[in-house]
């Protein structure tokens, strides 16, 4: 009697587990409608997990502390398996993620079509034409810029990263930095970022993908372009700009992995 009913114990297991697989295939292949897919933009200094107020030293000796980050994340597409792509709609596309405000670090996508996506594109800063709509057709971008401190005045345009603190160099100790990048004159310094996922973003009507994105703050003043201050504490225009969207900013990002729950 106790061998059967381990034997039905046994046989009930296993109904039940390849149920549960069954129903998992069944919403993994129910690839229709639409879905919400997340990204999260997680600071990091170097191999360093960043916090403001803490120290870092740079390539060239010197020793930074952070008290402000902030840059805007635009124009996003995805890309499937199969090399079709989805935009997200353009005045839908545009977000300030804001060390300061955990809630802005996790960027919700809504009416994503199902699909399973290996790629994403997206900008960092604001692109020649949205900026040519004018402030009627940006909604309440203009000024939700501008509570965060991310514009100039209209004809100079957003700020498209601001990066600030303290530095001490061999000059200096503790001086306040300011690095805002941004359109310097005619050129709009807008940067494309793209970037492969490590494992494939299975966007359903029943599963948000969660795509964790590592972005490191240091590269906007260490990396292929250097930036020393002791040479100068304030980097807002200029050629050092230019350097900073084209050389550093593309290679700030990176997809950690992908959470399909």
């Amino acid at each position: 009697m106790k061998f059967q009913l381990k034997n039905i114990a046994i046989a009930v297991v296993a109904t039940l587990a390849f149920t549960s697989c069954s129903n998992d295939d069944t919403i993994a292949n129910n690839v229709s409608g639409n879905g919400n897919l997340k990204l999260e933009f997680d600071n990091v200094y170097g191999d360093a997990d960043f916090a403001f107020n803490t120290e870092y030293t740079n390539s060239n000796g010197e020793k930074i502390k952070a008290n402000n980050a902030i840059y805007i994340v635009s124009n996003i597409v995805l890309t499937k398996e199969d090399g079709s792509t989805y935009s997200v709609p353009k005045n839908e596309s545009y977000f300030f993620v804001n060390e300061a405000n955990a809630a802005s670090t996790i960027i919700n996508l809504p009416n994503i079509p199902a699909g399973n996506y290996t790629k994403i594109k997206f900008g960092i800063g604001v692109d020649q034409e949205q900026f040519n709509s004018g402030v009627d057709g940006q909604g309440t971008m203009w000024s939700d810029a501008q509570a965060l401190g991310m514009t100039w005045t209209w004809a100079a345009g957003y700020k498209f990263v601001k990066f600030e603190g303290t530095v001490t160099t061999n000059t200096q100790t503790d001086a306040n930095y300011r690095v805002h990048t941004g359109k310097t004159g005619d050129v709009y310094n807008y940067s494309e970022i793209n970037l492969d996922f490590p494992d494939q973003a299975l966007v359903r009507t029943s599963i948000t993908p969660l795509v964790h994105i590592m972005a490191d703050l240091k590269t906007i003043v260490d990396g292929t372009t250097k930036i020393n201050f002791s040479e100068a504490l304030d980097v807002m225009g200029g050629v050092k700009v230019q350097n900073i969207m084209a050389n550093n900013v593309p290679n700030m990002f990176e997809v950690h992995h992908v959470h399909n729950d």
